[in-house]
């Protein structure tokens, strides 16, 4: 029941008057020294969301408030004055168990709460929960007894309603957090502090952007919309990364998923609101619902890039089999093979002699001059010799404050900041290194990243080794 069912009543039953029955019976509510206090009272009782009703130590009727007349159809001056229930808000068969049940709690320490049907005066029945308690007087003695009720129905809402707050906290498989209108976890369940990777109080009350580093923009602007405009029509997918503790450590740290810090969240979102709020209620927060499909994510990516790349390869052999010269067949493969995977590509043929020298002899996309067949002056640990030497593929990377000059110093265009090389081999010799290179706006390179540069390297190093053999007959 509400908090209102609670009240306690000093002045009531008992204080004498006619204890006629009857609809709007000679017997009236007991009359204060002080009609302001009787006013107060009454709208007391009116302004209350829980129905009440009030017997004296005889069992007379004496308080009816304007819920209970809502709920029962019975008026104030129909049930004020009747003694007991029986007849007309009770039928006669239960009359007696309902009224010595009642009137049991004016002796029973503490509140009782019993269920039983009451009679509408259209005649239906309506199931209640009832919350009974003892009114005393100064001396202690019993005077009567106030009795607290609600449909029954209403109180099955208003308990599931708690019950599936406390099973989204507690043990949902989504991660639930309550954000307040500052933008603040307010509260968390252990699957959103998993998520996160932060113990589960240690986020209440932190901005977001200490829990999210990149996409935190994102979210909060998410959030934003919410509570102005209400939530989005569906789910959103935001990927986020996760920012790492100051410490390095994190006290109260739950265990969470393992693996990249960058993680892709489904997330729904709700504006909350007070049901006891009139017009324009002000939102109290947002609940952000969310689960990690990081992993169907990365793999819908990465089929979509094995498909699109295996196209491009198609592509690639249906437009180099149309060439004369096995050279211009290489350089088609460069550029279809750089559409979507690299800014540039560089290739380095090596010339005769020891130590090892690489000559410039395509790019792509194509310069706009003719390459001079100088080798090019790179130094003893330059990734493309250290690729020619391994006969493997070799990825390097730079960030921070080391970005600048980095990639003149490995004579590379300016903005490079990641780089790949893979060697060309055909008929069991090196004949070179092909390199491709990313800006800052792209991701590193991966190892699945490898493995595509060195199928296109394969066809490359056919075509070179095709040349050169032509040019020898």
């Amino acid at each position: 029941m509400t908090a209102q069912s609670e009240t306690h009543f000093e002045h009531g039953a008992g204080d004498g008057g006619d204890t006629r029955g009857g609809p709007g019976g000679g017997a009236a509510p007991p009359r204060f020294a002080d009609s302001e206090d009787e006013l107060l009272l009454a709208a007391l009782l009116d302004g209350m969301d829980a129905a009440l009703c009030a017997f004296d130590a005889d069992g007379v009727v004496t308080h009816w408030n304007r819920e209970a007349e809502r709920i029962l159809g019975w008026t104030r001056q129909e049930a004020v004055g009747r003694r007991g229930l029986a007849g007309w808000a009770v039928r006669a068969a239960d009359a007696e168990d309902v009224q010595g049940r009642l009137m049991a709690a004016m002796a029973a320490p503490g509140r009782r709460v019993h269920e039983f049907a009451l009679v509408r005066k259209d005649g239906g029945r309506v199931l209640v929960r009832v919350q009974c308690s003892g009114v005393r007087g100064a001396g202690g003695r019993p005077t009567g007894v106030y009795c607290a009720f609600g449909e029954v129905r209403t109180q099955i809402d208003l308990e599931r309603s708690i019950a599936l707050s406390e099973a989204l906290f507690e043990g949902a498989s989504w991660g639930v957090v309550l954000v307040d209108a500052d933008l603040r976890p307010a509260v968390a369940n252990l699957h959103a502090a998993r998520a996160l990777r932060v113990g589960r109080t240690a986020m209440l009350g932190r901005p977001l952007g200490e829990l999210v580093g990149e996409g935190v923009e994102e979210l909060e602007s998410a959030l934003q919309h919410v509570l102005a405009e209400g939530p989005p029509p569906a789910p959103a997918e935001l990927w986020v990364t996760l920012r790492p503790p100051a410490d390095g450590r994190e006290d109260g740290r739950e265990d969470g998923p393992a693996g990249d810090a960058r993680r892709c969240w489904r997330s729904g979102f709700l504006r909350l609101v007070s049901p006891m709020a009139e017009e324009t209620p002000v939102p109290l927060g947002v609940a952000w619902f969310f689960t990690d499909v990081t992993d169907a994510r990365r793999a819908e990516q990465e089929a979509a890039r094995f498909r699109f790349r295996g196209n491009q390869i198609h592509r690639a052999a249906r437009a180099a089999a149309e060439c004369e010269d096995p050279m211009e067949a290489a350089a088609v493969h460069l550029d279809f093979a750089l559409a979507g995977f690299a800014d540039h590509a560089l290739l380095d043929l090596a010339a005769a002699g020891s130590p090892v020298r690489l000559v410039r002899t395509a790019e792509a996309p194509a310069p706009g001059t003719t390459t001079t067949g100088v080798p090019i002056p790179y130094a003893r640990d330059h990734p493309a010799l250290q690729a020619y030497e391994r006969c493997g593929p070799v990825r390097t990377s730079v960030g921070g404050a080391a970005v600048q000059g980095w990639a003149r110093a490995r004579r590379w265009p300016e903005g490079t900041v990641h780089g790949l090389c893979v060697v060309l081999r055909s008929r069991g010799r090196t004949l070179g290194v092909l390199t491709f290179l990313r800006g800052a706006s792209r991701r590193a390179f991966d190892r699945s990243d490898a493995v595509y540069a060195e199928g296109v390297a394969d066809r490359v190093a056919a075509a070179i080794d095709l040349a050169r053999a032509l040019s020898r007959d």
